[in-house]
């Protein structure tokens, strides 16, 4: 004779083994979101809001970081050693994407793509005479990115340095020796310079000393050589200890030290033609976008950033000089 309830154990027991699998089937038909590994190579201080911009760009993109997207951020400032140590890092880790800025970091990371197909995406790096890309349309490789318009910034750099200080018909320009976006800005500004009757005085170096023992040299004469010291775009001239430098040599000699925005203490520069840096690192995460879903990143065009000018309205009034109303209606930053 059977007891009461037993009868029932088959049902109950039944009951459960249907339900255990159905929540396994449940667990099983939930795939495990992916995540992506990004490596950042943030490769100069000046400009290391990119990373900032890409970031948030991502974000807007959908991609949440700590849940379907990791990022190995690593910082250094204008270190070729550095460069290729991060970079090797980043393929020891097989990380599915790089992110990288400037240009010469660019350059190295383009190496290691080649040798590991790793996709990378650049910012603030300048793509004229340096190789990156085969085309704008078509970069090539593995590699695409936002381009910095070095060459169009130099000759805007040099047309506000003019409008600004007519006087100034000698202009001292200093630069990182042997930095390869240098000689494409120069060749667009010397017919420029020609035209407008002024001498580029071209003055590379390696470090703050030798541009200190540069400006030693000049100063020595009755006549310092130069109306104003105009930077280009590169790293030298935005380093803070050469900066310093620069700019007490110009205080010294009341002429207008300019090109990119930098302040040190007392020492100020007029105006500074850029971009937006965390505007360029946006612009970068619909590539990386387009690489994570599948796209080859060398099929992807390449885009360009947009020139930011600031106008240090304080600094130019400090130093005489005139501020037309049509240059303060250019400038996107004023500073007063």
């Amino acid at each position: 004779m059977s007891t009461p309830g037993s009868s029932k154990q088959p049902i109950l027991l039944l009951i459960i083994f249907v339900g255990l699998a159905l929540l396994f089937l449940d667990g099983c038909s939930k795939e495990t979101p992916e995540v992506y590994r990004v490596g950042i190579l943030s490769g100069l201080d000046y400009i290391a809001e990119a990373t900032d911009g890409f970031k948030a760009g991502m974000t807007e993109l959908g991609y949440i970081e700590h849940e379907n997207i990791a990022y190995n951020l690593q910082k250094t400032d204008f270190d070729m050693v550095a460069y290729r140590s991060i970079l090797n890092k980043f393929a020891e880790e097989r990380v599915d994407l790089i992110f990288v800025f400037p240009t010469e970091a660019t350059q190295e990371a383009k190496a290691v793509s080649q040798e590991t197909g790793i996709p990378v995406v650049f910012t603030v790096a300048n793509i004229e005479g340096t190789g990156l890309v085969e085309s704008v349309s078509q970069p090539g490789g593995n590699i695409t990115g936002v381009r910095y318009p070095g060459p169009d910034i130099a000759l805007q750099r040099f047309e506000i340095m003019c409008e600004l200080a007519p006087q100034a018909k000698r202009m001292w320009i200093p630069y990182q020796r042997g930095y390869p976006i240098v000689e494409s800005q120069l060749q667009a500004l010397r017919p420029a310079a020609a035209a407008a009757g002024v001498t580029l005085v071209e003055a590379p170096a390696d470090n703050p000393a030798e541009v200190e023992t540069l400006l030693e040299a000049q100063a020595e004469g009755h006549d310092i050589g130069m109306d104003a010291i105009l930077f280009l775009a590169e790293p030298l001239a935005v380093t803070p200890d050469v900066f310093v430098v620069m700019a007490k040599f110009a205080a010294e000699h009341q002429i207008p030290i300019a090109g990119a925005l930098e302040s040190a203490g007392e020492y100020e520069s007029v105006f500074g033609v850029h971009v937006n840096n965390y505007n360029v690192g946006k612009q970068a995460a619909p590539l990386a976008d387009k690489i994570l879903k599948g796209v080859p990143a060398g099929t992807i065009p390449i885009v360009s950033a947009e020139p930011y000018f600031q106008l240090n309205y304080r600094a130019a009034e400090k130093l005489g000089l005139k501020v037309s109303e049509g240059l303060l209606s250019r400038a996107d930053e004023i500073i007063r």
